[in-house]
């Protein structure tokens, strides 16, 4: 048998695509979202809370760790979002020829840094 026998064999079997990836990194950021999720919980029942605890919560948040984290939070919400997207429009028969899919990847990837980038200066400038 001269086939190859899983996909994950990118080096020596399979060319890589720039879809692979994305899909892949969409199963990771919808991991990072759900732990994230459970870190902005717990920091809003430090809001809520009030006193040492939000106090504690809060210089996590502003520390360089914190503000590290909430970046890496945003960029895997907005990958999130704007690959979920593409996969409505995908749900409606579109974008499936291999140069649009090729495109919209692409655009997947400039549309997240830019919502990024955007939401990071207006925190850090406001």
């Amino acid at each position: 048998m001269d086939r190859p026998i899983s996909p994950f064999m990118f080096p020596s079997w399979y060319r890589f695509q720039v879809t692979s990836a994305l899909s892949i990194f969409h199963r990771i950021t919808g991991i990072i979202l759900a732990v994230g999720s459970i870190l902005l919980t717990l920091w809003l029942v430090s809001v809520a809370a009030s006193g040492p605890l939000f106090e504690a919560a809060h210089a996590f948040m502003v520390s360089p760790i914190g503000t590290l984290l909430m970046i890496a939070w945003s960029i895997a919400f907005y990958f999130h979002l704007c690959n979920g997207v593409r996969h409505l429009a995908w749900d409606t028969g579109h974008g499936f020829e291999l140069r649009q899919a090729r495109r919209s990847g692409y655009i997947v990837l400039a549309m997240t840094v830019a919502l990024a980038v955007l939401t990071w200066l207006f925190v850090f400038l406001f």
